[in-house]
């Protein structure tokens, strides 16, 4: 089942900066497939929900591994359709194609 969303992992207790986390984690999802589109304060996803699931675990198994990251709090939205696949890119030019038409 194809779903879209939006991710938020944030590690606790590892000071200002979450980049270099945050860069592990979509690189992570990527690899394992999904599409992601990083933004200031989310990254939208899009794929396979098994692979999402799949992923989301190995984010935080190579955050405690790899940056030995004891904390992780995550916030997930998710979006299933049944009457069509559920795309990113088709969501934003619906919006886009209303901001243009009433100008």
């Amino acid at each position: 089942m194809k779903v879209s969303g939006m991710v938020g992992i944030t590690p606790i207790g590892v000071g200002m900066s979450l980049s270099p986390y945050i860069a592990t984690c979509v690189r992570t999802l990527r690899e394992a497939g999904l599409t992601c589109q990083l933004h200031a304060h989310a990254t939208d996803i899009e794929g396979d929900w098994g692979t999402l699931c799949s992923g989301l675990r190995q984010c935080f198994e190579r955050l405690q591994k790899e940056h030995r990251v004891q904390r992780i709090s995550l916030w997930l939205k998710v979006e299933m359709r049944s009457d069509r696949e559920p795309s990113l890119e088709a969501a934003v030019q619906s919006v886009e194609q209303k901001l243009h038409a009433s100008g």
